[in-house]
């Protein structure tokens, strides 16, 4: 407690200094905030084109380059100063003297501070360290920083603090920086291999008078104009596949769902995902599209197909992932015979006896997913498609040709955990209202996640939907597959956290 006060002690001086500093600053015409100053030049671009040149060659050159960026170290030798300028591409070494900058001029550039964002103009040259470096001719102040860096203090190490101060956490840790960056690069190549395929790409209403397409608990809101109650979508499936009924026959949408549930290492409420559907496709093109999918893009933003992950070495290399039946890796993973998971009561009793709940009158099928979730999932470290799972818990799947009891429907795990659900679309009407009135059974019996009815999408498929295929990709846990990020809140820039000061944690 006492370190605490005095910490906070020191830092109310710093601030206190800073301000002091400011009004120094104003007093002699230096205004804090203009917005006079365009940069030319990256610095990137300078360490790209300019770092294979020596001393004499930079001399030779005589090129004045702008340059934009936040101080982030600063050593100071009287007459003559080192500081590093940071910017979005990288940072560089600028040299700043008195001689260069004229004693006026250099007599404010001191009163500076480390987090302040300046523009300097100057030419490059080699120090005796040979260390390429920006001499200035000019430092402005383009934003005084009225708080320090954390790094001159304990650096931010608590990790909720980095993720609630997002925008501190970029500047100080180069990691933050890259896995943004990333992710990004990974978004990109996605689109564009799905553009290649000649998908196209679409935007779906995220406030839905029906919460549909997942199991999931949605967020409730109210439209007041229309005084109806709305929900925030879990998922854009329904209206997705209505666009199959309308003609698109190959569609995909990248954005947001949310969903009412615990915040975990791999949970946010606010999550991303890609949705895409495939008219004339089944569940087994979509093994293949996405075997091809996730390995390009891997290539094209790491290099390479065969990656490191939590110490784990994966490899997505065509060819190298796994396919199994659903019932058959309860067996061969699982360790459970088909005497036990096909007979209701033994499966009810080793889902008890593996501390899972079975609630009353629940379907063979959920019992089952249960003995996968806790026996199964986290076993799939390589890339594993489990296919042909339970129609009881795939309400929006298509019905298996030779076997109406489970569903062309596959899961994609990678490192334990889901990364994708696919299947062929059920494009039957009659049976689509037989399974929405099942979960309605369902909800009405407690399972708050179960579906409701949705009439106008029974009315799109009596129209006609094409015979399709159609999968979700969670994007943000494939950023952290490809980033090597344990967290899905190192990947979400501003995850949800429990308001300042509240007591309590938001689930691990």
């Amino acid at each position: 407690m006492l370190e605490a006060l005095q910490a906070q002690n020191e830092l109310n001086q710093v601030l206190k200094n800073r301000v002091e500093k400011a009004c120094g600053l104003l007093d002699e015409g230096v205004p804090l905030y203009p917005n006079d100053f365009s940069k030319d030049t990256e610095v990137s671009d300078i360490w790209g084109n300019y770092d294979n040149l020596g001393g004499e060659e930079l001399e030779a050159l005589g090129k004045k380059f702008k340059l934009a960026g936040r101080v982030i170290t600063h050593r100071s030798f009287g007459k003559v100063a080192f500081f590093h300028l940071q910017d979005p591409t990288g940072r560089i070494q600028v040299y700043a003297a008195r001689d260069d900058l004229g004693a006026d001029l250099y007599k404010i550039f001191k009163k500076f501070d480390i987090g302040d964002i300046v523009g300097v103009e100057g030419t490059l040259f080699r120090t005796k360290t040979d260390e390429l470096t920006v001499k200035a001719d000019k430092v402005d102040l383009i934003t005084k920083s009225m708080r320090p860096l954390p790094e001159k203090y304990h650096g931010l190490k608590d990790v909720e603090t980095r993720y609630r101060q997002r925008y501190v956490d970029l500047i100080v840790t180069p990691r933050a920086r890259e896995i943004f960056q990333k992710r990004t690069l990974i978004v990109r190549a996605i689109r564009n291999y799905l553009d290649s395929k000649g998908f196209m790409e679409v935007e779906t209403p995220m406030m839905h008078p029906i919460a549909g397409g997942a199991a999931a608990r949605p967020f409730t809101t109210h439209h007041n104009a229309l005084d109806m109650q709305l929900y925030m979508r879990i998922a854009p499936e329904l209206y997705l596949k209505r666009l199959l009924v309308g003609g698109f026959e190959k569609v995909y949408e990248i954005n947001r769902n949310f969903r009412n549930e615990g915040i975990s290492v791999r949970h946010n409420p606010e999550f991303t995902m890609l949705e895409f559907y495939w008219a004339y496709a089944n569940f087994e093109n979509l093994m293949d599209l996405t075997e091809e999918m996730i390995s390009s893009v891997c290539k094209e933003v790491n290099g390479d197909t065969v990656i490191d992950y939590q110490d784990e070495r994966i490899d997505l290399t065509p060819g190298a992932w796994h396919r199994m039946a659903f019932h058959e890796s309860l067996e061969k993973v699982g360790g459970v015979s088909p005497e036990v998971y096909n007979d209701y009561d033994k499966c009810k009793e080793l889902v008890k006896k593996l501390g899972e709940k079975a609630v009353e009158g629940e379907k063979l099928g959920k019992l089952q997913a249960k003995l996968f979730d806790a026996l199964v999932e986290p076993k799939l470290i390589q890339p594993h498609f489990i296919y042909h799972y339970p129609t009881d818990i795939s309400p929006l799947s298509r019905r298996n040709e030779e076997n109406p009891d489970i569903t062309d429907r596959f899961e994609l795990f990678i490192y334990g955990r889901e990364l994708a659900n696919a299947f062929s679309e059920l494009n039957d009407p009659v049976d689509q209202r037989c399974r929405f009135m099942e979960q309605v059974a369902e909800k009405d019996a407690g399972d708050d996640e179960a579906h409701n009815m949705d009439e106008d999408y029974v009315r799109a498929l009596e129209y006609g939907m094409p015979p399709a295929a159609g999968q979700g990709i969670g994007i943000d846990r494939l950023v952290m597959l490809l980033t090597d990020s344990a967290s899905i809140r190192e990947v979400i820039l501003f995850p949800l956290l429990r308001t300042e000061g509240a007591s309590g944690n938001g689930g691990s």
